[in-house]
């Protein structure tokens, strides 16, 4: 606003004081918009994690998959013991295995992050393969 010649300073013609800072409807506006986009990215997130400690779960029983074969190689018998492979999970997940013989072997892998829950997977002839376990090799969730 600019001021008249003959005005004094500090005084504003038209009767309107100049504009500073924002108002309280303008921030309660922002305040509002922040908190839906939270409301959308808080359960986004949420689920993307849970995807990731799902993919821990895949990886581990890839990873079993391979130390078994090792050991039946120098054993011709696949173990149930984790700690005879000196297989090491991820964090927050425990591998079970379920059966384990000179013709094949099933595991399961569960973690209370991940989402879904837990994995299983089984190669040769198994008896009775961990649940969800269905096609030899494929890792199924449930």
């Amino acid at each position: 606003m600019t001021r008249h010649p003959t005005q004094p300073a500090g005084i504003h013609l038209g009767g309107h004081r100049p504009r500073h800072g924002f108002t309280l409807i303008e921030l309660l506006i922002v305040v509002v918009i922040i908190g839906i986009l939270a409301a959308i990215a808080i359960p986004k997130f949420a689920n993307t994690k849970g995807k990731a400690e799902a993919a821990a779960l895949h990886e581990d029983l890839r990873n079993l998959a391979t130390v078994e074969e090792s050991y039946f190689y120098n054993y011709a018998v696949y173990s149930t013991s984790t700690s005879a492979l000196q297989f090491n999970t991820s964090p927050g997940v425990t591998v079970t295995i379920t059966t384990a013989s000179a013709t094949g072997w099933s595991a399961s892998a569960s973690s209370q992050l991940a989402s879904p829950g837990t994995c299983a997977v089984f190669y040769g002839t198994v008896s009775n393969p961990a649940t969800p376990a269905t096609i030899e090799g494929d890792i199924a969730c449930q």
